[in-house]
């Protein structure tokens, strides 16, 4: 008997996955990111063509490769035809089965709550159904978020994803799997899951839309929503034109005086290197999105849309992991790049060169108390850029709130004096840290995790109700 496999393709730092399902000489792929050039290395690794790409929603977290594989492979293109789109496509409606080969068929389950008209497709073998590719419906223990529409469709939403991902378990054995797009540290899920797989048994123990009635689903669902990425807002039209081919050839290489005119006119000229690396030296008026972090979804969020991105990296591997990353987004070419270090970015100018200061938790208590470790100011205020629920979760005694995302905007906002700045770990505290720093305020960037703080001797606010 025909074995069907489904591999894996994942893209951690969106959050998201997607499929290739093969029965060693045909696939279907679900979901592909923009970047199809991994879809076509692993379809070509295992010896199988592509002849079927499926698109559980018009995706709101980033650009579809799905209409230039198609093509590329000369794939059938399978999307909702509900869905107003400006490219060829096979219409794909409730109920539809489609035949992939004499082993494979996937039918078509309408399961709106993430959009009005996604879809989920139940993958058939010879035995019986494998598994359903869930896309934004239901994921690993929760399922995707119903705002990303607009807040005023978000109630209505919530009520669809309860029916749909309780219309899924209906319909599937225990066993079958289940194959999310989103809620791997998405934005797109609801909550977030560390579970690596998951079956329709599994998600009837854990996940809420099958343990809660409706109203307490769709109530808990709507409370836990925080803010999402503004790039979110240019994805959907962006997929429902359909995206040609991406290009991620080199971008134009900037020398030092380019750097010093683009950084002087106020653009976003961006460090790639670690916060670590950050701290210890860069060029003055750049910012710090390091590759080690999420790095596109920052400063996707936060750049302005269409406004020119500089990339500084160590090498050329790291400005075109980058690229790569951007381009996921929609952000599709860099204005312009340059590798090496700060030394070479500021053409030698000792001038040009700064370092940021670093502290703890424990160093921010000492402060507090007067005895601020040698070398780091005292601090006049302290600048928490977590998200609003994890504020409202808890958050140090008598600091200031200005989500990481708001802050270009916030400026004014921030305090005068010596701010010390954290986050949940570190990574957007760097982020925060240098538009401070570029902005003209004197900053330390508190580089530790936040759940040290209480243990640091800090003061903690209970959970706000």
């Amino acid at each position: 008997m025909t074995t069907i496999h489904v591999e894996v393709v994942e893209t951690s730092s969106l959050g998201d996955r997607s499929y290739l399902a093969h029965d060693g000489r045909v696939a279907l792929v679900v979901d592909p990111q923009r970047d199809i050039d991994r879809i076509l290395d692993l379809a070509g690794r295992l010896g199988v063509r592509v002849t079927h790409v499926a698109e559980t929603h018009l995706h709101n977290d980033y650009v579809s490769g799905g209409l230039a594989l198609a093509q590329v492979t000369g794939a059938t293109y399978l999307v909702a035809g509900a869905d107003a789109v400006g490219f060829d496509r096979l219409p794909v409606a409730d109920g539809d089965e489609i035949t992939l080969s004499e082993a494979m068929r996937v039918s078509a389950v309408a399961t709106p709550g993430h959009t009005f008209h996604h879809l989920s497709y139940v993958l058939s073998g010879p035995a019986g159904p494998e598994g359903v590719f869930t896309g934004g419906s239901l994921l690993f223990g929760t399922t995707g978020r119903t705002d990303l529409l607009g807040e005023q469709h978000a109630h209505t939403l919530a009520h669809h994803q309860h029916a749909s991902v309780r219309r899924l378990a209906d319909l599937l054995p225990d066993g079958a799997h289940v194959w999310p797009t989103h809620g791997f540290g998405s934005f797109c899920s609801a909550t977030q899951s560390d579970a690596p797989d998951s079956t329709i048994g599994r998600e009837r123990r854990a996940n809420p839309a099958l343990r809660l009635e409706a109203d307490d689903f769709v109530a808990e669902t709507l409370a836990g929503l925080d803010a999402y990425p503004a790039y979110y807002a240019h994805m959907g039209a962006r997929n429902s034109e359909g995206a040609g081919l991406i290009d991620l050839t080199p971008a134009e290489i900037a020398d030092a005086g380019q750097l010093r005119e683009r950084i002087a006119a106020g653009e976003w000229v961006v460090d790639l290197r670690s916060r670590k690396a950050f701290a210890q030296r860069h060029l003055t008026g750049t910012l710090s999105f390091g590759l080690d972090g999420s790095m596109s979804t920052w400063l996707g969020w936060m750049a302005p849309w269409g406004a020119p991105i500089t990339l500084l990296g160590e090498s050329a591997e790291q400005i075109a992991e980058a690229q790569r990353e951007l381009a996921r987004i929609g952000v599709d070419r860099p204005a312009a790049a340059a590798t090496g270090g700060p030394e070479e970015w500021a053409g030698g100018d000792e001038t040009r060169l700064v370092t940021l200061a670093v502290a703890t938790f424990t160093d921010l208590a000492a402060a507090r108390a007067g005895r601020a470790p040698h070398g780091l100011p005292a601090p006049d205020a302290v600048l928490d850029v977590r998200l609003t629920n994890e504020w409202r979760a808890g958050h140090i005694d008598g600091a200031v709130h200005i989500p990481l995302p708001d802050l270009p905007d916030r400026l004014a906002d921030v305090p005068d004096g010596t701010v010390w700045v954290h986050c949940g770990s570190g990574y957007r505290a760097a982020a925060a840290a240098s538009l401070l720093r570029r902005a003209g305020h004197r900053v330390v960037h508190i580089d530790d995790a936040y759940a040290a703080a209480a243990g640091a001797g800090l003061t903690v606010t209970a959970p706000e109700s």
